[in-house]
């Protein structure tokens, strides 16, 4: 069998054998499956997922779509990211195209006419072409962040991107994500207490209202509801 192949088959029985593992868990069986050969993926609203990667492996590479758009707070929680876990490596990984590039072949404010051509140039695309050094990636998405999230599991094979994909977290409600926070001091993006509790691109993420869904101010007005990066 192909590389390709043998790692699918893995995902596929560790998809079974990891369906109630713990975060620390799937971490530990990542971290020794995989070694050096993995990357986690974090979007700096907070470093949850930095922190417990680091309890099983404190030099481990961290990924952020630099999309040109974000934050400044959000390019700041990268930083302070950076400084509180010093062995870590952040992988930023950009487009292939400036925003000024951009901007000259398609026109300025893509994400407002096409959003998913954007998300598609300046995140997808540069995930995948990261991705393609690894052979599993770490995310932090969970059941409940929204609908199409309910079924994720633990471990499973990212077709697309063509390697194992591990969702440590993907069972964690609301309270137990809010309670790691909280009991281990965790790095929280400060706009996150400023209303938005999901954080995209500044153009593209608006304030929520108390009670709301906090993915309604992504794309809020639109029907696009996933940036394309998880399916």
């Amino acid at each position: 069998m192909t590389a390709t192949a043998d790692y699918r088959t893995l995902a596929e029985r560790a998809s079974q054998e990891l369906a109630d593992a713990s975060a620390e868990e799937a971490l530990v069986w990542t971290a020794e499956t995989f070694g050096d050969d993995f990357i986690v993926a974090s979007n700096m609203q907070d470093a949850v997922l930095v922190d417990l990667a680091t309890k099983v492996k404190s030099d481990v590479d961290v990924l952020f779509l630099e999309t040109g758009y974000h934050f400044a707070e959000t390019i700041g929680t990268r930083d302070a990211v950076a400084h509180v876990y010093p062995e870590i490596t952040i992988v930023n990984a950009q487009a292939e195209q400036s925003v000024a590039e951009q901007d000259a072949r398609y026109g300025p404010k893509l994400h407002d006419r096409d959003p998913t051509q954007c998300c598609h140039l300046r995140k997808v695309v540069p995930l995948r072409n990261t991705l393609a050094r690894y052979s599993a990636w770490v995310t932090g998405v969970r059941r409940v962040d929204a609908p199409t999230r309910a079924n994720t599991p633990i471990v499973t094979w990212d077709e697309r991107n063509g390697l194992v994909k591990v969702n440590p977290i993907a069972p964690w409600t609301d309270e137990e994500f809010n309670g790691y926070i909280r009991e281990h001091g965790i790095l929280e993006n400060p706009l996150v207490s400023a209303g938005y509790p999901s954080i995209g691109c500044a153009p593209c993420t608006a304030k929520v209202a108390p009670g709301q869904d906090p993915r309604s101010g992504r794309w809020a007005g639109q029907s696009k509801t996933e940036c394309g990066l998880h399916g």
